[in-house]
C-alpha cells in the first residue's frame, strides 16, 4: 500500500507552511505530496492567510524537493480552461523531473466561485469529459503535428500542443461515487480512481463498478490504482488522539467511524480492512498543518506496518 499526504491550504496556511509539510512528507518516506485546489475557507475558520494557487504552489514545490510526487486532489475544471491547465502541467512536470500527477474534477464549492468572480455552470460533468479528452490529446499530439477539438463547451483550432510533460503520460486521477458516468470516465481516461472520504462499507461495491466500467470497453481493470482519501488523526495514546481531535475541531468518535483514526493499531487494522477491499493508495487527509510531530507519528508507527 503507498501512502500519500493530502493537505487543505485554503483552510488557512502560507506557501512557507505547506512547503514544511512537503519537505517533511519526502523526508519521512511519503509517497507524495498533494494538495486541494481551493480558494475560499470552508466552515468558520478565518483562512488567514488567505489562499494560495494549487498550481503555483506545485511548481515552488517542484523545485525544492526532490523524490515526492506531487498533485492535486482536485483541480476543478471551472477554474481554468483546458488549454491553460495542459501548459500549466507539463511545465510544473518539466520543474519537478517528471513528478506531477492531475486529479481533475466538476467542482462542487459554488460560494468560493461568487467569492472570486468564477462562473460555476449549473451542469459541469460534460466540461469535464471535454477537459480530460483535451488535456490527454494536446499531450499525445506528436511534436510537429497540431491539435483541434470541437465540443460543446470548448473548441481548440490547430493548437501546437506544446509544452509536452517530462513524463511520456502524466498520471491521471479521477473520482468520486457516481454509480456510471464517473466509472466510465475513469475506465477511458484515468490511470487511477479515487474514492474521496467514503462510507466503508460502499468501497467494495464501487471499485467493482469501475472495474466493470474497464471491461466493458475491453480494457483491463487491473491497469488502474484504486484510492481512497480519508482524513487521518493518530496518536500514540488516548490523550494525545484526543488531542489531536481537538485541535481540527472533530470528534474522536465520529473520526473513528470515518476515518482513519485513534493509536496506532487501530489504525493499522482499518487500513488492513481498506487494503481487503482493493484500496492499492491512501491519501492521508492532514488538516493540522502545524503538526509535523503527527507526520512523524503515522511514519514512523503506521505505515511501516502496512508496505
Amino acid at each position: 500500500m503507498r501512502f500519500r499526504v493530502f493537505t487543505e491550504p485554503q483552510q488557512g496556511a502560507s506557501y512557507d507552511d505547506v512547503l514544511a509539510v512537503a519537505q517533511a512528507t519526502e523526508r519521512l518516506g511519503f509517497d507524495a505530496f498533494f494538495r486541494s485546489d481551493h480558494y475560499l475557507a470552508m466552515g468558520d475558520g478565518s483562512g488567514l492567510p488567505g489562499p494560495t494557487d494549487a498550481w503555483t504552489t506545485l511548481a515552488g514545490l517542484a523545485r525544492e524537493t526532490e523524490r515526492i510526487r506531487l498533485g492535486t486532489l482536485v483541480s476543478s475544471v471551472t477554474y481554468r480552461p483546458p488549454g491553460i491547465l495542459a501548459i500549466q502541467i507539463a511545465q510544473v512536470d518539466q520543474m519537478s523531473g517528471g513528478r506531477v500527477e492531475l486529479g481533475l474534477g466538476t467542482g462542487w464549492f459554488e460560494k468560493e466561485h461568487l467569492a472570486y468572480g468564477i462562473p460555476f455552470p449549473p451542469k459541469r460533468f460534460g466540461m469535464l469529459e471535454e477537459q480530460l479528452e483535451i488535456i490527454t490529446g494536446l499531450w499525445n499530439t506528436p511534436i510537429g503535428e497540431s491539435y483541434s477539438f470541437d465540443g460543446e463547451h470548448y473548441t481548440l483550432i490547430e493548437s501546437p500542443a506544446l509544452p509536452k510533460p517530462t513524463q511520456a503520460r502524466v498520471p491521471v486521477i479521477v473520482g468520486g461515487g457516481g454509480a456510471r458516468r464517473t466509472p466510465a470516465l475513469a475506465a477511458r481516461f484515468a490511470t487511477e480512481f479515487n474514492l474521496p472520504f467514503p462510507e466503508f462499507a460502499d468501497i467494495a461495491g464501487k471499485f467493482a463498478g469501475v472495474r466493470a466500467a474497464c471491461q466493458s470497453i475491453g480494457r483491463d481493470p487491473d491497469s488502474l490504482v484504486y484510492s481512497a482519501a480519508l482524513i487521518a488523526v493518530g496518536g500514540a495514546t488516548e490523550v494525545e488522539f484526543a488531542r489531536r481531535a481537538a485541535a481540527i475541531g472533530r470528534e474522536p468518535a465520529e473520526l473513528r467511524a470515518h476515518g482513519l483514526a485513534g493509536t496506532a493499531s487501530e489504525i493499522v487494522d482499518r487500513l488492513g480492512a481498506l487494503a481487503a477491499d482493493g484500496v492499492e493508495c491512501v491519501y492521508l487527509q492532514i488538516m493540522d498543518l502545524s503538526d509535523l510531530d503527527h507526520l512523524e507519528f503515522l511514519a514512523a508507527e503506521v505505515v511501516p506496518q502496512l508496505r
